[in-house]
This record gives structure tokens, sequence and C-alpha cells, in this order.
């Protein structure tokens, strides 16, 4: 997940010399240099994959001064970005607590809204970082993280599935689609550069989850 875009960035239009994007200013005032790395490596992540959110791009995007890769991150770029995706996978929490005591379409819609508004919000440049993390990085240290994020979210999810009346197995199974058909939804509508594949699948995992409240 990479949720701190806001609704001004719009990739079509280049900030001018000498400005910085909100997104990222928002970053640069509220946290500390370790922070705005940490954060600055997610939203690159998300945007462009591991290839793309290499240290020079992270510090210029952070506004970090070079010396901050050795004393913050003496083992290398993996622990930057392992800090990244423990970053992103923390970020699930406050989105998904306020979906607790819900119904099963609601935490559909609530967990789709939230992807909506990362495509909308980036433009379609951004999507999930863990996920670019485990199609890009040859870590297996890495691929353990990410491995170990969705497996926390799947068990989030079917926490609220089991608590939303469906029965242990049906709960853990519509976790693991909601997550990996969501995933898949936002690759397409990043590639067409439209909402049309998102919806397409949250309106399939509605009816599913309504068939389960039935």
């Amino acid at each position: 997940m990479a949720t701190d875009y806001d609704g001004h960035h719009n990739p079509s239009r280049r900030a001018p010399a000498g400005r910085v994007p909100s997104t990222r200013l928002k970053l640069l005032m509220a946290k500390s240099v370790r922070e705005r790395m940490v954060a600055s490596a997610m939203l690159l992540l998300a945007e462009r994959g591991y290839q793309g959110a290499s240290f020079t791009e992270v510090l210029t995007a952070a506004r970090a001064p070079r010396g901050s890769i050795y004393h913050y991150f003496p083992d290398g770029k993996d622990q930057l970005i392992a800090a990244a995706i423990d970053y992103a996978g923390s970020r699930a929490a406050p989105i998904l607590d306020p979906l607790t005591g819900r119904g099963a379409v609601e935490i559909v819609d609530g967990f789709m809204a939230m992807w909506r508004s990362i495509l909308e919000r980036s433009g379609f440049q951004a999507g999930c970082s863990v996920l670019a993390v485990t199609v890009s990085a040859g870590s297996p240290e890495l691929l353990e993280r990410a491995r170990n994020i969705f497996r926390s979210w799947q068990g989030r999810l079917a926490g609220l599935f089991r608590a939303a009346g469906l029965a242990e197995d049906d709960a853990a199974g519509f976790a693991t689609l909601l997550i990996a058909a969501s995933e898949g939804a936002v690759v397409l509508a990043r590639a067409e550069q439209h909402l049309a594949p998102l919806d397409a699948v949250h309106r399939q995992l509605r009816v599913l989850a309504a068939s389960y409240a039935g």
C-alpha cells in the first residue's frame, strides 16, 4: 500500500522548478530524515518498483543529505526497502480498523475504496509497494518480509469477515481473494489508465460478499 497521496498529486503537471509536489512536501515537513527516506522509498516503490527506488532517487525525494544512507541504513538498499514495506504494511491498520463490525459488502467497499483513492490521487502512477518488492526484488529476506505483510493483511481481513458472519474457511478464502483480486485490478487499471478494471472486479467481489450474507 502507498497511502500518502493527496488530492493535489497530478503526474500530468510537473511542479515548477524549486517547488516540491504536495505529497513530498508533507513528508519533508512532518518527518525526521529517516522517516522521510522510508516514506519516500515506499512511494517510489509504489510508482517505479524496486529498481526505481534507488538511493539517489530516495535522497532527492526526501531532500536528505547523502551521508544519511550510511548513517540510517548501513546494510544497504535492502535495509531501506525492508523499512519501506514495513511502513506500508503498518498503514493497513488505520484503513482496516474502521471496518470492524461492518458487513462483508461494506468491508469489500472500504478495501476497494483505498485502491481507488491511490489510483486516482496518483494519476494511475502508483500501486502496491509490497507487490512491487514481491515481483522485482531478488532478496529472499525481502520476499519473506513481503510474504509476512500479505499474511498480516489476509489475517486482519479474515477476522473482519468472521466478525461479519462468515464461516472460518469462507472468511480466510475470501480475504485471500480480496487481496489477490484487488492487486490484479490495480495493475490492470494502471495499464489501462482507467478505473474500469477496478470497478469490474469490485462489482464481482460485492456480488460474492452479498452471497455470503444471504
